[in-house]
């Protein structure tokens, strides 16, 4: 249990330095925080609202995992190699991809709720 709680302050570190110094994770929680009131009133049944709500969830997820790698890479050199922009460039793909998913769920969710 001592282990969880442990991991649990680690985590909550991390979270209020993004919360503070990343402008991508700050518009991110932002739009988690309009998220849920919005999905509480368009989701048709808890299953949707979980959808609605998680592919913003994991949107997050994805741009903590993102800033980590580029976190990670600046520590190695802040020098240009091609290989670290790889790695930055799939952190910034991957977040593409989960905009992307997080639109498609949005979308659907907003069809189905007024264009039926």
């Amino acid at each position: 249990m001592h282990r969880i709680w442990l991991a649990f302050i680690n985590s909550m570190r991390a979270l209020r330095y993004l919360a503070r110094h990343e402008k991508a994770v700050q518009q991110e929680l932002a739009l988690f925080a309009v998220s849920i009131p919005v999905a509480l009133y368009i989701a048709e049944n808890a299953l949707m609202f979980l959808l609605m709500t998680g592919a913003i969830l994991f949107l997050i997820m994805i741009e903590v995992l993102n800033t980590g790698i580029e976190a990670a890479c600046n520590a190695v050199s802040r020098d240009f190699q091609k290989d670290i922009q790889i790695a930055k460039d799939c952190g910034s793909l991957a977040v593409l991809i989960s905009i992307v998913l997080a639109l498609a769920v949005w979308g659907y969710a907003l069809f189905t709720a007024f264009w039926k």
